[in-house]
């Protein structure tokens, strides 16, 4: 336990933050860690795997590490405010009981469904003030002991998320995303060692090519391209740690051609992929 509190800063981290020029993210996950987002202001569509999320006041979503994600801003200039924590669920392996799991809602879900959460304003109240705890406790000048309360109150909040999500059951989804993009995000996902060139897709939903990119682009803020190759570096990362060779996880991943995959891998991962795997077999 002790342990545990000399590595928090990389166990958990808390961040609220406020911009009036928020700048553009791109797909990404969170290999070791899961997210907590909860949004307070903005202009945002928040995409999650096949899932577009028009986001208001007290909006609360959850993420899995291999969840793809990013924010869509609709309107660059106006005020962006958000709360976001990450944190390593093995954290939490002393800390459940028998009859609670901490992790039920990130775990225990369809995955990329039921991400998001609308809050009621006393629930919205109830975790305003947890977050200013844990803001409170992580100050510089907070007093001996406050590592202590301020991971308590992280497991509080889980607490009261979890309690939420158990409540609310599987909500209708309120999302945007046209019938096209969702089959295209289906074919894609299922054919990543496959061809995946306009050619193909523009076949595979019967539209246009040029007008798929731009209802591409409209919904999540990204190419198509951008999109498939983060993917496709996704699975990748997926084959490497269950120990596939460099060679087969080129193929696997969709990358027709090595030297390309070696170049892409290292320029997305920051490290080449023989790298990365051993590095991930010492973890």
């Amino acid at each position: 336990m002790q342990e545990m509190y000399k590595n928090l800063d990389q166990l958990l981290t808390f961040r609220h933050s406020v911009t009036h020029n928020p700048i553009p993210l791109d797909f990404h996950q969170h290999q070791d860690h899961y997210e907590i987002y909860f949004f307070l202001t903005g202009d945002v569509h928040y995409f999650i795997e096949k899932q577009v999320y028009p986001l208001q006041y007290g909006d609360l979503l959850i993420m899995h590490s291999n969840e793809l994600h990013r924010p869509n801003f609709q309107s660059k200039k106006q005020r962006y405010e958000n709360v976001v924590i990450h944190f390593n669920p093995a954290v939490l392996e002393h800390f459940n009981s028998q009859q609670f799991d901490l992790l039920d809602c990130f775990n225990n879900r369809v995955f990329g469904e039921q991400n998001r959460m609308r809050l009621t304003p006393p629930q919205i109240d109830d975790i305003m003030k947890l977050f200013d705890r844990m803001e409170m406790h992580r100050r510089p000048q907070a007093l001996p002991g406050s590592e202590i309360l301020y991971f308590a109150t992280f497991i509080e909040l889980l607490v009261f998320i979890n309690r939420i999500f158990q409540n609310q059951g599987k909500q209708e989804e309120q999302v945007m995303m046209p019938d096209k993009l969702s089959s295209l995000f289906a074919y894609i996902d299922e054919n990543l060692d496959q061809d995946l060139s306009l050619e193909v897709l523009e076949q595979v939903v019967f539209m246009n090519r040029s007008y798929l990119c731009r209802l591409f682009k409209k919904h999540t803020g990204s190419t198509i391209h951008e999109h498939i190759l983060f993917k496709r570096i996704a699975r990748a990362k997926h084959l490497l740690r269950e120990g596939s060779t460099v060679t087969d996880t080129c193929q696997l991943a969709g990358f027709n051609d090595y030297s390309n995959f070696i170049r892409t891998f290292k320029k997305a991962v920051g490290l080449p992929p023989r790298q990365y795997q051993s590095q991930q077999r010492r973890v």
